[in-house]
C-alpha cells in the first residue's frame, strides 16, 4: 500500500462524520438549506373522538333515529384528537358559526408519543 492510498483512506472517515452532523435541513452537497415546503402537502387523517362504548350486535340493530348510546366520557372531559392514529392533543368542544370545533387545550409532548409506541 503506497503513502498516497494509505492518506486516502484515513481522511474517509473524517468526511463522513462531517456529514453526520450537517442539520437534516442543509444539504451537505451543495451547503444550502433544503427545501422542506413540499411537506406541507402531505395529506394526514385527523380524528377526533369524544369517546368509545361497547355494544352487542343485538343492541346495534336496535338503534333508530333518536337513540342514545352512552360513552364511556364524562361531561366536560376533554376530548383526544389523533392524526394518523396517533394522540396528538386534547381539546373541548366550540361552537363557531354554528359549527363545532374542537379548541386545542393540550399538545402531547415528544416524550409522551414515544411512551405511546412502547
Amino acid at each position: 500500500m503506497s503513502d498516497e492510498t494509505m492518506t486516502q483512506t484515513e481522511t474517509a472517515p473524517e468526511t463522513s462524520a462531517g456529514a453526520a452532523d450537517t442539520p437534516l435541513t442543509e444539504n451537505p452537497a451543495a451547503g444550502k438549506p433544503l427545501d422542506l415546503e413540499f411537506l406541507l402537502d402531505i395529506p394526514l387523517q385527523v380524528r377526533v373522538e369524544i369517546g368509545r362504548t361497547k355494544m352487542l350486535v343485538n343492541d346495534l340493530l336496535q338503534l333508530g333515529q333518536g337513540s342514545v348510546i352512552e360513552l364511556q366520557k364524562l361531561v366536560g372531559e376533554p376530548f383526544e384528537v389523533f392524526v394518523n392514529d396517533k394522540l396528538v392533543a386534547r381539546g373541548e368542544v366550540v361552537v363557531v358559526n354554528e359549527r363545532f370545533g374542537v379548541r386545542l387545550t393540550d399538545i402531547i409532548s415528544p416524550m409522551e408519543r414515544i411512551q405511546q409506541l412502547g
